[in-house]
């Protein structure tokens, strides 16, 4: 034991010294950063950078060396920070005044609000819709996910809702494209538990269906099922209960749809089949989007936007910021941007509470150290 004490007390002396050394880069990287601010010069210079991460891991020799780049990584993001409030990429800078904005002109909660969501009674937007607003809410179905958003723009809707990921499927890409186009918010999210029936018109069996009818989503989750019925041809929809819809108008004792048993019940069809999805634990989170910003109570999840080029460390730099501050990351998306080759947009989003003082620091942070960002909403979190 008095061997580990001395030991410890060898690695205190050590730290010491390195805080000194640390101490001393920065007072350096400081007048770095004062240069470029005369001479109009980037913080980021990319390729002396990955010069840089390559002499220190030489010096450290084989066994070392991932450590000691991993280590500099973060040292050199700590300087950028540094060197980027230097030269007033700070308050000013467009993703900061664009967050700024959106507080200064965010809204209480809608009374009695109008809800569109995508789909026809049925559906399990619906369910999700009524499930964050209450059984009394007049949700109204629209035919694409991109008219909610446009109902929302244009004063027809004060909220959409609209699922963004599924637990065994993943992302819904359509809906981050579309945050990307509209000035939306994430104002609060809910999840459905998926349970997919088989359903078809009375006198119907499963020797008389010849073909499926549903959303992409729905036949890639019952998937193992239908393989075992591989004559039956599947038939991809715009959503699982107008699949429903149409197969009862049809009448066809031949034609199935798969999607939830509330739409069996408000389409007069039979189920032929319970819980046909592989995944007994599918579930579809839904987020609550609004055209203004609104911070409700027990808001404890942020979720943002940003672009990062296809350059080594960009993404380590971002993640420092959380890795510094001590903050949950939970969910992590990326998409490529149309037209720009190689160039990608995250959707990030982490937890904190809006009287956090750290979370406001991030977010400046954040803005700084990526492209194009935008903070897309702040709500409560609501994952069962």
């Amino acid at each position: 034991m008095d061997n580990l004490q001395t030991l410890r007390q060898d690695i205190d002396a050590i730290d010491r010294r390195l805080v000194e050394l640390f101490r001393q880069r920065m007072d350096v990287t400081h007048k770095v950063g004062e240069y470029k601010r005369s001479q109009g010069l980037p913080v980021l210079d990319q390729e002396r950078e990955r010069q840089v991460l390559q002499n220190k891991g030489a010096l450290a020799g084989e066994e070392l060396r991932p450590a000691v780049i991993t280590l500099y990584q973060t040292i050199m993001a700590l300087s950028r920070r540094q060197q980027r409030d230097l030269m007033g990429q700070g308050p000013d800078n467009p993703g900061v005044r664009r967050w700024r904005e959106a507080q200064a002109a965010k809204r209480q909660p809608v009374a009695a609000p109008k809800v569109v969501y995508q789909g026809v009674p049925g559906a399990y937007s619906e369910q999700a819709a009524l499930n964050f607003f209450g059984q009394g809410a007049g949700a109204v179905g629209l035919e694409q996910f991109e008219d909610c958003f446009l109902a929302l723009r244009e004063g027809q809707a004060d909220y959409a809702v609209l699922p963004i990921e599924n637990s065994s499927t993943g992302a819904i890409r359509q809906i981050y494209d579309l945050l990307t186009q509209y000035e939306c918010y994430m104002v609060g999210e809910t999840t459905v538990r998926v349970e997919h029936c088989l359903m078809a018109p009375k006198g119907a069996t499963l020797d008389t269906i010849t073909h499926v009818y549903s959303h992409e989503q729905g036949l890639f989750q019952c998937e193992r099922y239908l393989n075992t019925h591989p004559d039956w041809k599947q038939v991809p929809q715009a959503d699982t209960a107008g699949s429903a819809q149409m197969v009862a108008d049809s009448g066809d004792i031949t034609k199935a749809a798969i999607c939830s048993d509330r739409a069996a019940e408000l389409y007069g069809l039979e189920i032929l089949a319970h819980a046909i999805n592989h995944n007994s634990h599918n579930t579809t989170r839904f987020v609550v989007v609004s055209p203004r910003l609104e911070l409700r109570p027990g808001a404890d999840k942020i979720s943002t936007l940003f672009v990062l080029p296809h350059e080594a460390g960009s993404l380590h730099e971002v993640l420092t910021v959380f890795n510094l501050h001590g903050l949950n990351m939970v969910k992590l998306e990326s998409r490529p941007l149309p037209e720009q080759s190689w160039q990608y947009m995250f959707f990030l989003e982490f937890t904190g509470a809006p009287d956090n003082p750290t979370v406001n620091d991030v977010l400046h942070e954040l803005a700084q150290t990526t492209g194009e960002f935008r903070v897309l909403g702040w709500f409560r979190s609501n994952l069962d």
